[in-house]
């Protein structure tokens, strides 16, 4: 019989996903490429923090969730 696969295991890889491209692009704003006006607390770099946040709780929901 098979086994199903977690659906927090696709939610894994696209926390994984979504968090790799939003700290790409909070990274790429970091060496110059900001917005021009500066958005309020811009000097926090929340792509950074958020991306990769989300990156950690992707490996983490897909590498616990993994089909076997």
């Amino acid at each position: 019989m098979r086994d199903s696969l977690s659906i927090w295991f696709f939610s894994g890889i696209l926390l994984l996903a979504y968090g790799l491209l939003i700290a790409g692009t909070g990274i790429w704003e970091l060496f110059g490429h900001a917005p021009t006006p500066l958005p309020v607390l811009y000097q926090l770099h929340p792509a950074i923090w958020w991306g990769g946040m989300m990156t950690a709780f992707g490996l983490l929901y897909t590498v616990k969730f993994r089909p076997r």
